[in-house]
């Protein structure tokens, strides 16, 4: 007799919201060790001799879930990790289901 997967699933989504949605409010907002590593030598306004003097933003930093948050918005974190979650989610399941349409048909 085979199980359902659907328990192991579920269970997933909700482990990787309940951390992306809750947990993410816990994160630091400084800069990580390579930032900090890239940014020894310049000066406040970005000029110096260093790594990140032509760092730019990313061209998707302005969007609706640009910079880790939602609509650039502070403390919106955990809403953009769980969005993130549902997406990704999302995507994974329809790429199952087109491959295991495709075997079974084959």
């Amino acid at each position: 007799m085979r199980r359902s997967p659907k328990p192991v699933i579920i269970a997933g989504l909700l482990t990787a919201l309940v951390l992306a949605g809750g947990i993410s409010y816990f994160a630091s907002g400084s800069p990580d060790g390579l930032d900090h590593t890239a940014q020894i030598g310049c000066e406040e306004d970005g000029s110096g001799t260093c790594m990140a003097s032509g760092e730019k933003d990313h061209e998707l930093a302005g969007s609706i879930l640009g910079d880790y948050s939602w609509n650039g918005i502070d403390g919106t974190t955990g809403v953009a990790g769980a969005i993130g979650v549902v997406v990704t989610f999302a995507v994974g399941l329809a790429i199952f289901w087109v491959v295991r349409r495709r075997r079974v048909r084959a």
